[in-house]
């Protein structure tokens, strides 16, 4: 567990370097939220606009950083032949995923606060009691978690070539099925409802309304994190002699 946690230190430390990290996992979100977030008089899922928005921005900051950014270096690394270098040191067999999926998990938490700070103090949104924030960050947290998971399949699977654009379709494809950027109703609203990216914004906007979470929603990010955990066991088992 020593050289897992090793590892994950210096990968952070690594990605809190790169500015394209920063940009596009909490520039993009603050940028959008600042230009709509508090302009759009309107509600959506039943909270002011700005209060989902702000729940939206910080899971698109969150997601996109644990899915394309991360599937991109698997990738890459998997290329250059890092991940074989790893297997002749005395990290676990399954350390590398496991440290991916931390990094993941650790580098979400600065987009998930500045937009939820962004929601409070520039869209002035305002919660009853302060767990519910706790609430909001944890949720959009363990979401990101699924996207963690996803990106380990999909880097294990494809060439870097191949991961980005594919990263992107499969991103951009839940984020607007799951209401990231605008609510949607409809066949499109109603597809949307079975995304993990519509379970955590819609929990996260229930909270805000204090109308009670239904369990689906909840049960919803768990049953799609073991899918995805799923996929990328079966990626990683099924590449384990070209890597």
């Amino acid at each position: 567990m020593a050289g897992t946690l090793a590892l994950t230190r210096a990968e952070i430390m690594r990605l809190f370097r790169n500015k394209r990290y920063f940009i596009f996992t909490v520039g993009f979100p603050v940028v959008l939220y600042l230009l709509v977030g508090k302009n759009v008089s309107a509600t959506a899922y039943g909270i002011s606009f700005a209060a989902y928005y702000m729940v939206a921005m910080a899971t698109f900051g969150a997601f996109s950083g644990a899915l394309t950014g991360n599937a991109q270096r698997i990738a890459q690394e998997k290329k250059d032949g890092w991940i074989r270098q790893l297997r002749l040191t005395p990290l676990p067999a399954n350390g590398y995923v496991i440290s991916k999926i931390l990094v993941s998990m650790a580098i979400t938490v600065p987009s998930i606060v500045i937009v939820l700070l962004l929601g409070r103090f520039y869209g002035h949104v305002h919660l009853a009691a302060l767990w519910e924030w706790f609430a909001i960050a944890a949720t959009i947290w363990f979401g990101a978690t699924i996207f963690a998971a996803l990106a380990v399949a999909i880097g294990y699977r494809f060439s870097p070539d191949q991961v980005q654009p594919i990263g992107i379709l499969v991103y951009f494809v839940f984020a607007i099925l799951g209401g990231l950027w605008f609510p949607l109703s409809g066949i499109l609203g109603d597809i949307g409802k079975f995304t993990p990216t519509y379970d955590a914004v819609k929990i996260g906007s229930d909270v805000i309304g204090n109308t009670g979470v239904p369990a689906g929603l909840a049960l919803g990010l768990v049953v799609w994190l073991g899918i995805f955990v799923a996929l990328a066991t079966w990626s990683v088992r099924a590449t384990a002699e070209t890597v």
